[in-house]
């Protein structure tokens, strides 16, 4: 854990209302956030007290701030003003009687905005998520199904991302009789036996993102397919994603899709998909024959819990910040988990509760036996630290942990190297 834990802001000096951002490019102002607890952990009961400035080309304001506080992801329970003396004051946050997390939300002129969350016990927090009795034979069920349809793969060299160290291909991988997912796999082009690496996406319907960036994983010796899960073409450009993004009426709208019955639910190809997936890589001539990884953040993170409890052939799991995390929790009266069901009108009917508990990561975290590496951080308004403590505390597997508290939803590229080397110490 990080020695210095502050919390740097710049905002763009302009009318517009600017939303916190932890590191800006090249602004006038700034915000300075430090709880008096270095780790931003209180016991319940304890106070939690923070010292804010804020500051136009480094110089201290005397500005007036004005605040919320509210638990994590919910509205504020409190508001207040302070006035900045020397650009400076200290914020008394109070305390919380239950696990969890406050937030304080700070602004000044309505224009100049940033936030911190402090956390009260958060390794007591539970899920609000109930655990099936029939879980482990719905998925069984499931995977015996699919596999009933050999995987057939389509397979085409991309020369633009391939190079001296690596070959990279375009893949469409048959998942199931209906299903397909498409996705690039990079490997070494020095023959060998080598690792594989499973990487699901992120949310949205959308190409996959810079397929470049983690070719540090090709030239480390690993074998990595970075899939998509929709059946789109990541050839497709930006206006037909867009467009069948509208199809679904709002953005990620397939994660309501059929969320009514746990057998018609959208995501349950897509869980599929990704032990589908691993049967292909395991299917490899080059694989080593013994080490199965898999690796995402947010959605990703979350489909990666998902497969390490699904497939006991994974041997490794890191997940950023994961999505899909005690998703039912707002029903307990506090934060629950990417995409929010709270925010849409009758989503949490009995029916659907009842769908959730089956593709929560919760219910899958429990499964897990492979080492795991969890990342987060608690400013995340995407993933709250409330719904990432509570996988991380539901995990019995051996685990490690890289907790960052400033970030928002994002990892810096050295922490993503980092966890590539974390895997690689894995390897047997």
């Amino acid at each position: 854990m990080r020695k210095l834990l502050f919390t740097l802001l710049l905002v763009l000096g302009s009318l517009a209302t600017v939303l916190a951002e932890n590191y800006p490019y090249r602004s006038d102002y700034m915000w300075l956030t430090v709880p008096n607890h270095a780790d931003w952990l209180y016991k319940t009961g304890e106070r939690a007290k923070v010292e804010v400035s804020f500051s136009l080309y480094g110089m201290p304001q005397n500005v007036e701030v004005t605040y919320e506080i509210g638990p994590d992801m919910m509205p504020a329970t409190s508001s207040g003003k302070v006035a900045l003396k020397n650009g400076r004051a200290v914020i008394d946050m109070g305390t919380m009687k239950k696990p969890g997390f406050l937030d304080l939300r700070l602004s000044v002129d309505g224009k100049y905005q940033h936030h911190v969350k402090v956390g009260f016990s958060p390794e007591q927090l539970k899920p609000y998520t109930k655990n099936p009795q029939d879980f482990d034979a719905f998925w069984k069920a499931n995977l015996n199904e699919a596999r009933k349809t050999p995987v057939s793969v389509s397979c085409n060299k991309v020369d633009k991302y391939t190079t001296n160290e690596f070959d990279c291909y375009l893949l469409k991988i048959m998942t199931d009789r209906r299903h397909s997912v498409y996705g690039y796999l990079t490997k070494p082009k020095m023959a060998g036996k080598y690792p594989v690496v499973l990487c699901p996406p992120g949310a949205g319907i959308k190409t996959i993102k810079e397929p470049m960036r983690s070719t540090f994983y090709a030239k480390n010796g690993f074998i990595r397919l970075e899939m998509e899960i929709h059946g789109l073409n990541p050839e497709m450009t930006d206006e037909q994603f867009k467009e069948i993004t509208t199809a679904f009426d709002y953005e990620n709208g397939y994660l309501t899709n059929g969320l009514d019955d746990r057998d018609n639910y959208y995501m349950k190809h897509v869980y599929v998909a990704c032990v589908r997936a691993i049967d292909y890589l395991t299917s490899l001539p080059d694989w080593d024959g013994q080490n199965v990884f898999v690796q995402g953040g947010s959605q990703g993170g979350a489909l990666s819990l998902v497969t390490a409890g699904l497939d006991p052939r994974v041997t490794a799991c890191v997940a950023n910040h994961p999505a899909l995390s005690d998703m039912a929790g707002y029903l307990d009266n506090r934060a629950g988990g990417y995409p929010h069901f709270n925010r849409l009108k009758n989503m949490f009917t009995p029916e659907k509760v009842n769908t959730m508990a089956y593709y929560d990561v919760v219910n899958f975290a429990r499964r897990i036996t492979c080492p795991v590496y969890l990342t987060w951080g608690y400013n995340d308004n995407v993933c709250p630290p409330t719904t990432s403590y509570i996988v991380w505390n539901l995990i019995t597997a051996p685990k490690e942990s890289l907790i960052t508290p400033i970030n928002e939803h994002w990892t810096t590229s050295e922490t993503n190297y980092t966890q590539m080397l974390w895997l690689k110490k894995q390897v047997k």
